[in-house]
């Protein structure tokens, strides 16, 4: 029996948090039509834990995702209330811009961004299931029973399958405080042949800022001269607002041992993993038992709200004892606290059953993105969602697919590592999981990911122009410091003296001046002038590697036929299906006697196929 109502797109997007806005906002960039569909369309781009953007590695991601005509930048850049690059102290590869948000600015900001962007439609609606004829989705069912038929679908869930939240023993279904959970269509994906796990985050509570004793605390401004995100932006002009760091106590750690019975993780009620790197206060006190202390970042949620985010005290516990340990931190004597941590156990699919583009190898032309795939971090789920959105419009277009290798991007060490790797834990991005970190840095971004960008058609005409006009900046700069010379060196030779700037070789040749370089192209070429000899080692080590990398293996291979392959590597290849010989090396199981064994029967096939 058909549908009484149903609507035509060419792709549909299930979620609206950060993954969702930037693939629908991609898919419909590059003309596709995009319908994207949310449970509830006031909470558009909302911050479900902390109100901040980038961070150590994070920064990076969203950069990459400016660069690439991606909206996570720019909306940051006009919402946030404090800026601070990180790691100013260590090199230019571990620069890490992060900003604090006005979280409701930001959610609206993101929501009109997505209402005005052509081509695209926002509806609020619960997807109950999807609809696959022949391994390839042809849309999904809302409740109501109406449809919504496609050429590709985008799964943006969060934390919203299947989701409970836990405060202490009370147990309460929903992915975020006040909001439901989509039980059924994780049912759909089982269904389906999908393999689901269990992940849980959590988050600390909220407090009244109106009853904090700022007065006791270490204030933390933010940067004089802050930098923004986007390479759209050319300066940041709202004023900051402060943040303030206080510590937890040898009573606040007793306390928490006392009642770890009544804590979820730890009496048997949560049986989930949480992400390693940002655990909840429990686990800091049990597992770093000898630490008198744990530091607590009091965040501003916003301009307009008293409310402030205890970055650093994440927790599931009841709230008797959240009460108790709050009150027993310093400058927190009197505080209100206006919402209770919690934790949250929810659905997540094996990133192993996906191909690079984020396309499942189960049903055609549906993607997955976000912490369905077991990340954590909103920076993750927004790079996921950019090339999940530019990956399906691509494909509803016939073109070719947009994969990203580990050697150009954060975002191509993301997604190789999800779907080659696959996850135990919640993934989190940090800059020692890019072994080209030093060509992979924050200031380059666009210069590595725009003309890329423009190829396929995400990066705007007027970023395009931007971007010409600078890189036109850097050219000219190489070139005058290469060509010019003073007492017998170039001035790129005296740049490469520690004690040499900019000041010093613009006095050793005046006519630097004329050319009125901008400040940052000033400092690119600074960087790239001082690291040359870094930079040339790893290009070489990258052009290295590719020889290995372009060993493609075919689709079609059966990894039970490969002589004296062992088991253990036979089932991991077969799971994964790398795409080429470098991948295939980094599937965790798989050795490098399992690897000389393939080289040697691909190599034998390819003479046999001749």
């Amino acid at each position: 029996m058909s549908p009484s109502v149903y609507y035509e797109y060419d792709v549909v997007v299930v979620g609206a948090g950060h993954a969702g806005c930037e693939a629908a906002l991609a898919a419909a960039r590059l003309g596709a039509k995009t319908a994207l569909l949310t449970m509830n369309c006031d909470t558009v781009g909302q911050m479900s834990c902390n109100p901040a953007i980038g961070g150590v590695a994070k920064g990076q991601i969203v950069r990459e995702i400016d660069a690439l005509g991606g909206e996570m930048g720019r909306v940051i850049d006009e919402t946030g209330i404090q800026f601070r690059m990180l790691n100013l102290s260590k090199g230019p590869a571990m620069h890490s811009p992060r900003a604090q948000a006005d979280k409701k600015a930001y959610q609206f900001c993101m929501k009109w961004k997505v209402e005005q962007q052509e081509n695209l439609t926002l509806r609020q609606e619960m997807v109950k299931g999807l609809i696959v004829e022949q391994d390839r989705i042809s849309g999904v069912i809302v409740h109501g029973d109406a449809q919504y038929h496609c050429r590709a679908v985008i799964l943006t869930t969060g934390t919203f399958l299947q989701a409970i939240m836990h405060t202490g023993e009370a147990k309460t279904k929903g992915g975020r405080a006040g909001e439901g959970t989509t039980g059924t269509l994780s049912d759909s994906l089982v269904h389906l042949g999908f393999e689901l796990q269990r992940f849980k985050t959590g988050t600390p509570a909220r407090l009244n800022g109106r009853t904090i004793n700022f007065s006791v605390l270490d204030e933390q401004p933010g940067d004089e001269d802050p930098q923004p995100f986007s390479f759209m932006t050319e300066k940041i002009n709202q004023p900051q607002m402060s943040c303030y760091l206080t510590e937890t106590n040898d009573y606040v750690h007793k306390l928490i041992n006392e009642n770890l019975d009544r804590a979820p993780m730890y009496s048997g009620q949560i049986n989930s993993t949480g992400p390693r790197y940002c655990p909840s206060i429990e686990d800091k006190v049990v597992r770093f038992a000898e630490r008198d202390s744990h530091q607590i970042f009091l965040e501003p949620e916003g301009r307009y709200t008293n409310e402030y985010y205890c970055n650093g005290i994440s927790t599931s516990l009841p709230r008797d004892v959240q009460d108790k340990m709050i009150h027993s931190i310093r400058g927190l004597e009197n505080t209100e606290i206006m919402r209770y941590g919690y934790a949250v156990e929810y659905d997540f699919a094996t990133p192993t059953q996906l191909n690079p583009t984020l396309e499942t190898k189960q049903v055609e032309g549906l993607y997955f993105a976000g912490q369905l795939n077991g990340t954590t971090g909103y920076e993750e789920a927004a790079g996921q969602g950019l090339l999940a959105g530019l990956n399906a419009a691509l494909k509803i277009a016939r073109k070719d697919d947009f994969i990203l290798d580990r050697n150009e991007a954060y975002l191509g060490v993301l997604i190789d590592d999800l779907v080659t790797k696959g996850v135990d834990e919640p993934y989190r991005m940090f800059t020692s999981r890019a072994e080209f970190r030093l060509l992979l840095r924050q200031d380059n971004a666009d210069r590595r990911m725009t003309p890329v960008g423009r190829r396929i058609g995400s990066v705007s005409n007027e970023r395009w122009q931007k971007y010409q006009a600078y890189d036109t900046e850097l050219k000219k700069a190489a070139q005058f410091i290469q060509s010019t010379r003073y007492q017998g060196n170039t001035l790129e030779e005296w740049l490469r003296r520690q004690d040499i700037g900019w000041t010093q070789i613009s006095e050793f040749a005046p006519a630097l001046e004329d050319f009125h370089f901008s400040e940052r192209a000033i400092q690119q070429t600074l960087i790239e002038v001082q690291y040359a000899g870094y930079i040339r080692r790893q290009t070489a080590e990258i052009e290295k590697q590719k020889n290995v990398e372009a060993l493609h293996i075919p689709d079609h291979i059966d990894y039970q036929v490969v002589p004296n392959l062992r088991n253990e590597a036979k089932e991991k290849l077969s799971r994964v299906k790398p795409r080429n010989v470098g991948q295939a090396g980094r599937i965790s199981g798989v050795t490098p006697a399992d690897l000389t064994v393939l080289v040697l029967y691909l190599n034998s096939s390819s003479r046999m196929a001749t």
